[in-house]
């Protein structure tokens, strides 16, 4: 029997990458999970079937964020689907994708950027929180850039700087309910959504991004799902308010 059998989980963003990871770990581990999708219902639906052929339970939920009414939208998708159930876990992973240096950013940009990665998973939870059961689990995805300057994603790192405060503060708000929150944090991921992005970068850049992880490898998508899926568990009942480092040691240090 599964650890998380039959509890409930929402993931943004999870119709592909590190989200469709984390899915399909939930999914596995016996919870019935609500698939978020922005644009790709197609992918969605991918997702679904997978955590399907493999013995699970999910549906996918549809709505673009950083848009008048995506909360609502989501959320009427959300509790069809759950038809009643309260919700478990919450798991934030939904992200716009950095807008670049400050020379050529944007204010359109900046905001588009933070309407997604802030504001969306922030009013996620407020909507969630009459939902989620007195114990249940708030994990949102940070990144390693919060901790490791990258001059490309000066905005990018503002927003997850943002998402791990507001992580501690509400950790102290929702502890009286045993409702834990935290953040995880990756490095470089290589996912089947940026396989592209590692090809255009060759094979020495490659290596030299191996060669800045303590552990000796570019992360996987499971390495980060697998961190998920421990404070989702019962084994993470006691951890709250903290940001997970799951980059295999990404900028610690040189390998000497």
């Amino acid at each position: 029997m599964g650890t998380q059998t039959g509890r409930t989980a929402l993931v943004t963003g999870a119709s592909r990458g590190i989200g469709r990871a984390i899915a399909e770990r939930l999914a596995a581990d016996g919870a019935t999970v609500a698939v978020h999708y922005g644009h790709s219902e197609s992918a969605a639906r991918e997702t679904v079937a997978g955590i399907e052929r493999a013995g699970g339970h999910a549906f996918a939920v549809g709505a673009e964020l950083g848009v008048p009414g995506d909360i609502d939208t989501l959320f009427a998708g959300l509790e069809s689907g759950l038809a009643g159930r309260p919700l478990d876990i919450l798991v934030n992973n939904a992200a716009a994708a950095p807008a670049g240096p400050i020379e050529t950013d944007t204010p359109e940009r900046f905001d588009q950027l933070f309407q997604v990665n802030v504001k969306a998973p922030y009013f996620v939870i407020q909507r969630a929180l009459p939902l989620l059961r007195d114990g249940g689990r708030v994990i949102t995805l940070s990144s390693v850039v919060t901790r490791a300057g990258n001059p490309g994603q000066t905005s990018f790192a503002m927003g997850k700087a943002a998402l791990e405060a507001m992580t501690l503060s509400l950790a102290c708000a929702l502890g009286g309910r045993r409702i834990t929150v935290n953040a995880v944090a990756p490095g470089i991921t290589r996912t089947d959504a940026n396989t592209a992005f590692f090809e255009a970068l060759g094979r020495e850049l490659e290596d030299h991004l191996v060669g800045l992880t303590a552990l000796g490898r570019l992360g996987r998508a499971e390495d980060v799902a697998d961190t998920v899926a421990f404070l989702a568990s019962d084994d993470g009942r006691w951890i709250t308010g903290q940001v997970l480092d799951a980059s295999g040691g990404l900028h610690l240090g040189a390998r000497v």
